[in-house]
């Protein structure tokens, strides 16, 4: 295994596994759309690259020739973030399922066995809970009332007593809450399916909030990291929704990166993994941190919401550190101020 394919490889996510991949000795072809959802500006191939294939995913000829020589895929290919609204949800299937669909067909016809799909933690919907009276507990969707009334945690949805947030590991169950994490959802399922079908391997792994130098600037489909660092470049205060107590893991795309190169290390079938930092911190804490990193001004704790958002939803790391060899190595605070100063990409 010497030529690695990796979709959406002009990315944010993808040129850093890119270089990650190059790095490591292998011979690197990128496929990406350059998506002006994800490319403001035309994007920056990293050197060393063998072949840029300008494509669309949905494009079945220029997928079968992008795989030509190809020995395994690294698929980051994907419109991410919650968007814009209900009328985002054709791009969101198109971009992440027809074009999976078509790069799994491509792969089957040109005998390419080995995944490395991106995931997300969006896949969880909420994290694990645990009631005092009740044990493990799935919460129910969030309720508008609930939370224009600023009551954002879950409740027991058996006895409405408060809950306590658990690390959710990958055997917990899939309850997407928006367009895209259904997306992702399905993504797996589809690749689970082709993975028993042809007897590959697949690797899924679950990135948690991912951020670092090159995130694009903020636009709807950016994650949190990048909005609160656009904002203080701007001289404006990060807008942290809710009371900024939501959990998050933090992971820096440098880790995501290495996790992708030893990934392709998988074991046969599908197999789930989170990417995480291991190290969970609110997303209020983490504005206050990238703040004082840049200088301020100081976040602004607004108490809005967007109800495809949850409220808790930390990861166990153990299984990719017992089967890939990964843990991450870029704790939070060291990151954000590496961040705090970082370019962004247009």
């Amino acid at each position: 295994m010497t030529h690695i394919l990796v979709t959406g490889g002009a990315g944010f996510i993808g040129s850093a596994v890119t270089t990650a991949l190059l790095g490591a000795g292998y011979d690197v072809s990128v496929l990406d759309s350059f998506h002006p959802a994800a490319h403001s500006t035309p994007p920056k191939v990293p050197t060393g690259v063998a072949l840029l294939h300008r494509a669309d995913l949905r494009d079945r000829a220029a997928v079968q020739g992008a795989l030509r020589g190809v020995d395994a895929v690294v698929h980051q290919a994907a419109l991410v973030g919650l968007g814009a609204g209900p009328d985002d949800m054709p791009e969101y299937v198109g971009c992440n399922d027809l074009g999976t669909a078509v790069l799994l067909t491509a792969m089957a016809a040109s005998g390419i066995r080995r995944l490395v799909l991106a995931s997300s933690m969006v896949v969880y919907g909420e994290g694990a809970y645990r009631c005092g009276r009740h044990g493990s507990v799935r919460p129910a969707p969030r309720d508008p009332a609930d939370l224009t009334g600023g009551r954002f945690e879950p409740p027991c949805p058996r006895c409405g007593d408060a809950l306590t947030s658990e690390l959710v590991d990958e055997d917990s169950p899939v309850d997407p809450r928006s367009v895209y994490a259904a997306t992702k959802v399905a993504q797996e399922h589809l690749c689970a399916v082709w993975a028993r079908e042809h007897g590959a391997a697949v690797a899924a792994l679950r990135y948690h909030n991912v951020y670092g130098p090159g995130m694009p600037r903020d636009t709807l489909y950016s994650g949190v990291a990048a909005l609160f660092r656009s904002a203080l470049e701007q001289g404006q205060a990060p807008q942290v929704y809710e009371d900024g107590g939501q959990l998050r893991d933090f992971v820096h795309v440098g880790d995501v990166a290495a996790a992708n190169v030893a990934a392709l290390d998988a074991g046969p079938g599908f197999r789930a993994y989170n990417v995480a930092s291991g190290r969970p911190t609110t997303v209020g804490a983490m504005a206050g941190a990238l703040a004082d990193a840049f200088g301020g001004p100081a976040p602004q704790v607004t108490g809005r919401f967007r109800l495809g958002d949850v409220r808790h939803v930390v990861a166990a790391p153990d299984r990719a550190a017992a089967e890939l060899g990964f843990r991450a190595t870029v704790a939070p605070a060291t990151g954000l101020r590496e961040f705090a100063s970082a370019p962004l990409r247009g």
